[in-house]
C-alpha cells in the first residue's frame, strides 16, 4: 500500500501531542500534590489499573501508527551546505567561529526563530553575566559527609573559564570581537553568609587557596573589612550578626547578548548565512546520510527544506524536542525540566553607585544551580546596573519566547518512565518551586533585606529572566535522574550533536563547543597536525591543564588578560604556597608557545 506521510503524520502528531499534555498534567499534578499535600499520595504502579493500561495502550497506538507513516527522505540533487546551525545563541556562535577558523572553506547556514541572535538564553538579562570561574559560588564546593569542603568542581570551571579567555582573545587580536570592553569587564566576585554558613566559608576558602587558580583570595569575618568591599551589604546590618566573605578581585562580568552578536557578525561577513525568524520543524536523516532540515519562515508561513552534512542543535531549551526529531538511537531517555527565573532590578543611581560586586549566597536546599541568589553589578550597554535574584519560576516552556506546550509535547514512551521518576525523587526541588511562585512583593523585599538590610520598595521592580531546562536521564538503577549540568549527545557518526542543559553555560561555551568538535564528523580532522596546530593557536593551553603548574599559568593568564585588559595575579613560581600581590592588568604578553613536550609531560 502506498503511504502518505504528510498529513497522517500530522494527524498522529496531533494525537500524540495531546496525550502528552494530559500525561504532562498527570506527572505536574501528582508532584505538586505530593509536595503540599499531608497526607502520602498512592503511587501507580501497576499496569493492572484499568486508567494506566488504557492510557499506555493508547500510547503505543498511536507511536505504532506514527512509525507506519513516517517515511524516509529521498536522496535529492540539491546541494547540502556543510554545517547547519540551530539556534543564534553563543554556543553556535561559537562552534561557527572554531569551524571557520579551522576550515575557512566550509558552507555553513545558522538557523534562528527571533529577530536577532542572542536573543533568548544568551541576552544581558536572560543569564547572571557572571564568568563562572568557581570564585564566589558556592554550589561548586559541596560540603562533603566528612566535613571537609572539595575544590575539584571549582577547579575544573575555573579552568573552562580559562579556556574561553584564551578563545576570546585571539579573536580579540583578529579584529572579530572589537572592544573588549564592550562584553568583558573585571567586577569583584564576592562569597557571602552569615550564622552557621561562616564555618562553611571558612572551610571552602582553605580548601580554594591550596589551588594555584584561586591564589590571591581574600577572607574576611571583620565588619569593617566587608564593609569596605561591599558598603551596600553592610548598612543597616545588625553588629551582632557573625558574619564573613571572601573576594577576587579578578572575576568578571560577561555581557554574552553583545559577545554573541559580534561573533556572528564576523561569521556572516566570511560567508556565512543567517537565517532569522525562521524555526526548524522537523529534521530527518535521508536516503543519502544528508540530513534533511524543515525550516518555517515565520515572516510568510513558508517553509524549505534545508539539506546538511552536519547539524549542531544549539536552540538552548529548544534543544531536546529537535533533538527527538532526528530519531537518532543517542536520543532516548532524555526528558527536560524548565526553570525560569525573575530579576529584582533597580534603576535608581544613588544606590547602584554604592556597589561594585557580584555577591553570591549560599542556595537554599533543593534550589537548582541557576537560583543561588546573588547581588549582581552587572554593565548593560556600558553602563552600572544593580540586580537581585533570581527568584524562581515555573512554567511549560522551554524558552522564554517559547510555547506552552513544550514540555508536553517532548514526552514519549521512551522518557516518561524517567521524568515521572525524576519528579518523585525530587520533591525539595518541587516544594522549592512552589514555595517561590507563591511569593508575594513583601516577601521578595525580605529576601532581598538579606543582603541589603536597608532595601526599599520602590528602589526596585520585577523583571523575567531567561527559561532554563534541566536534563532528565534514564538511569538503569534509579529508573530517572535530574542533572543540574551541560550534556552532548552525538549520533554515532557525528553527523548531528546537540546540547542539553544550562549550567555553568555561555561562560564556558568554548570548552564545551571543543567537545562537540571531539564527538563530531569533524573529529577525526581534529586530530590532524593542522588542526591541532590551529586550536592550539586559539586556545594556547589546548589540552593542557593551569592548576598544576604555576608558571604556565602565569603565561596563559598574562596573555588574555592583557588582551582583555582584565586583571590578573602574577602567582610566586619558586614557591606557589606564596600568597600572589595585588592583581593587575598585565603588560603586553605573547600567547604561550605550545610545545607537544610540555602537554604529554603533564598528562
Amino acid at each position: 500500500m502506498e503511504r502518505h506521510p504528510a498529513r497522517p503524520v500530522a494527524l498522529v502528531r496531533v494525537v500524540l501531542q495531546s496525550l502528552a499534555f494530559a500525561l504532562a498534567q498527570a506527572i505536574l499534578s501528582r508532584m505538586l500534590h505530593a509536595a503540599i499535600a499531608p497526607e502520602p499520595l498512592k503511587v501507580v504502579t501497576s499496569f493492572s489499573e484499568p486508567r494506566m493500561r488504557k492510557s499506555t495502550i493508547a500510547v503505543l497506538i498511536s507511536c505504532l501508527a506514527l512509525a507506519s507513516c513516517s517515511k524516509t527522505p529521498p536522496a535529492s540533487s540539491d546541494k547540502p551546505v556543510d554545517v547547519l546551525l540551530i539556534g543564534g545563541g553563543v554556543m553556535s556562535a561559537t562552534l561557527g567561529t572554531l569551524l571557520e577558523e579551522l576550515q575557512p572553506n566550509l558552507t555553513m547556514q545558522m538557523v534562528e526563530r527571533l529577530d536577532s541572535v542572542g536573543a533568548e538564553s544568551s541576552d544581558t538579562m536572560n543569564n547572571a553575566g557572571t564568568g563562572h570561574s568557581g570564585f564566589a559560588e558556592m554550589n561548586y564546593t559541596p560540603e562533603n559527609p566528612d566535613g571537609s569542603v572539595g575544590a575539584s568542581k571549582a577547579v575544573e570551571i575555573n579552568e573552562q573559564f580559562e579556556v574561553s579567555k584564551q578563545f576570546w582573545a585571539y579573536q580579540v587580536q583578529k579584529n572579530y570581537l572589537g572592544n573588549p570592553r564592550t562584553f568583558i569587564n573585571n567586577v569583584p566576585h564576592m562569597a557571602f553568609v552569615w550564622g552557621d554558613n561562616v564555618d562553611f566559608l571558612r572551610k571552602r576558602y582553605a580548601a580554594l587557596t591550596h589551588e594555584n587558580l584561586f591564589k590571591g583570595m581574600l577572607y574576611s569575618e571583620d565588619p569593617a573589612q566587608i564593609r569596605q568591599w561591599a558598603p551596600l551589604v553592610m548598612n543597616g546590618r545588625d553588629k551582632n550578626q557573625r558574619i564573613a566573605a571572601t573576594r577576587m578581585d579578578i572575576g568578571t562580568d560577561v555581557n554574552y547578548g553583545v559577545l554573541t552578536r559580534s561573533m556572528v557578525k564576523h561569521l556572516t561577513e566570511t560567508g556565512m548565512e543567517l537565517k532569522l525568524r525562521h524555526q526548524v520543524e522537523d529534521i530527518k536523516r535521508g536516503e543519502d546520510g544528508i540530513w534533511n532540515v524543515t525550516v518555517k519562515n515565520l515572516a510568510d508561513g513558508t517553509t524549505k527544506t534545508v539539506r546538511s552534512k552536519f547539524v549542531f542543535i544549539g536552540a538552548g531549551g529548544a534543544a531536546l524536542p529537535l533533538l527527538e526529531k532526528t530519531e537518532i538511537p543517542e536520543s532516548k531517555g532524555y526528558g527536560g525540566f524548565p526553570v525560569g527565573g525573575q530579576w529584582l532590578v533597580t534603576t535608581n543611581p544613588e544606590v547602584i553607585k554604592q556597589h561594585w560586586a557580584k555577591v553570591y549566597g549560599k542556595a537554599s536546599v533543593g534550589s537548582p544551580p541557576m537560583s543561588v541568589p546573588h547581588l549582581d553589578t552587572r554593565l548593560v550597554n556600558g553602563k552600572p546596573a544593580l540586580l537581585f535574584g533570581p527568584f524562581a519560576t515555573f512554567s511549560t516552556k522551554y524558552l522564554k519566547n517559547g510555547s506552552w506546550i513544550d514540555m508536553p509535547a517532548s514526552i514519549n514512551t521512551g522518557n516518561v518512565r524517567p521524568m515521572m521518576q525524576a519528579g518523585w525523587d525530587n520533591m525539595p526541588l518541587t516544594k522549592y518551586l512552589i514555595q517561590q511562585v507563591r511569593l508575594t512583593p513583601d516577601e521578595r523585599l525580605a529576601t532581598l533585606r538579606e543582603y541589603l538590610p536597608e532595601a526599599k520598595m520602590e528602589d526596585w521592580t520585577l523583571q523575567n529572566a531567561g527559561q532554563r531546562v534541566q536534563i532528565i536521564k534514564d538511569d538503569p538503577k534509579k529508573g530517572g535522574i535530574l542533572q543540574f549540568g551541560t550534556e552532548v549527545v552525538a549520533s554515532n557518526d557525528g553527523s548531528v550533536t546537540a546540547l542539553l542543559g544550562a549550567s555553568p553555560g555561555a561562560s564556558t561555551a568554548a570548552p564545551i563547543m571543543m567537545k562537540v568538535l571531539e564527538k563530531s564528523a569533524f573529529r577525526d580532522q581534529l586530530k590532524t597536525p593542522a588542526w591541532q596546530a590551529k586550536m592550539h593557536e586559539m586556545v594556547p593551553s589546548y589540552g593542557r591543564k593551569l592548576n598544576p603548574d604555576a608558571a604556565f599559568a602565569n603565561q596563559v593568564r598574562r596573555y588574555s588578560s592583557s588582551v582583555l585588559g582584565l586583571k590578573a595575579f602574577s602567582l610566586n613560581e619558586t614557591d606557589p604556597a606564596q600568597a600572589p600581590g595585588a592583581a593587575e592588568v598585565p603588560a603586553a604578553s605573547p600567547a604561550p608557545v605550545f610545545t607537544p613536550a610540555a602537554a604529554v609531560a603533564q598528562h
